[in-house]
């Protein structure tokens, strides 16, 4: 490689001729995301002033950010990753059902008093839901906070879910996501009309968020 400005030979990877002090073009190569405790500096006149560098080493790095070309998870892509996120689920939700409503099947079929059969299965509904609420929420907050940054339904369809700066998100901010829409969605009459209009508003807002995703400030992108 030789320098455009007087045609002296450059060593590979370097930022700048060390004849001249022309920029070689080759410095992005040196820029990487950014770590707590960095401070600005400018490198030279090619950086950027944004490019920031940490104290107690040499590294310099610029602000990871979302690039404005990042590729947003549309609403059908979300819908099949939570058709088959459902279906992961019921495999271990389907005998833990049967076992709980299984013992009292044969007095359901004797009672006759409608009052009676809703008060012997209010107890064991409120502790399926509990239940329900609690898994739901470890399994999507827990897979969209690690290093997946993704529930299976999504890693099957290659979406994964940052925060709005690009980042892996944190359990306490996919928590909030999980808590404004699908913990919201068991509330009697309005919980499930609010999830369906919150999933909705990914295929019409511009960085393909539902409401949820916009309380929590998360982004679903999906990989190239």
């Amino acid at each position: 490689m030789f320098c455009s400005r007087c045609g002296a030979t450059l060593l590979e990877g370097a930022a700048f001729c060390t004849a001249c002090g022309q920029p070689s073009g080759a410095n992005s190569a040196a820029v990487t995301s950014p770590t707590p405790g960095g401070v600005p500096v400018a490198t030279s006149p090619s950086v950027p002033a944004t490019v920031w560098r940490d104290p107690s080493s040499s590294q310099v790095w610029t602000p990871a950010a979302v690039s404005p070309t990042a590729l947003y998870a549309g609403f059908w892509l979300r819908v099949v990753a939570a058709i088959i996120d459902s279906i992961v689920l019921a495999i271990p939700f389907t005998p833990i059902v049967f076992l709980l409503f299984a013992g009292m099947i044969p007095s359901l079929m004797r009672s006759t008093n409608p009052v009676e059969l809703m008060l012997s299965l209010l107890p064991r509904i409120i502790l399926l839901t509990v239940f329900s609420a609690i898994a739901s929420w470890l399994y999507w907050s827990l897979m969209e906070s690690s290093s997946w940054q993704a529930t299976l339904g999504k890693r099957v369809l290659g979406l994964y879910v940052t925060d709005m700066e690009g980042h892996r998100a944190s359990f306490a901010r996919t928590s909030g996501r999980y808590c404004a829409g699908r913990l919201v969605s068991i509330v009697p009459y309005i919980g499930g009309l609010y999830f369906f209009v919150s999933c909705i508003c990914a295929g019409f807002t511009e960085r393909k968020q539902a409401i949820h995703d916009i309380i929590a400030g998360c982004l679903v992108l999906r990989k190239v």
